[in-house]
């Protein structure tokens, strides 16, 4: 499990990102990379971390479930995730 505070980082470079993603498109489109560069650091979407929903686990992280590898697993042995089932052969 995550700690609560990074958990809360990754919430608020989100909202960051958000809030100046016109802006830095607008600067980005111009060239203007001086200007560019005096944006917060944290409104990059490149400092953007995945983690999952559940557990706020950084690694193993699953995009098209939004959710880490271990969770992913155990939901699945529960049947909790409809259509997937432990391969066997």
């Amino acid at each position: 499990m995550a700690k609560e505070s990074m958990k809360a980082r990754e919430v608020k470079r989100q909202k960051l990102c958000d809030k100046f993603a016109e802006k830095r498109a607008k600067l980005k489109a111009a060239g203007d990379y001086v200007a560019l560069s005096k944006l917060p650091k944290n409104a990059s979407p490149v400092r953007l971390h995945n983690r999952c929903k559940l557990t706020g686990r950084p690694k193993g992280y699953m995009r098209q479930f939004g959710i880490s590898r271990i969770t992913f697993r155990e939901m699945c042995s529960f049947g909790l995730i409809p259509g997937i089932t432990k391969a066997s052969w």
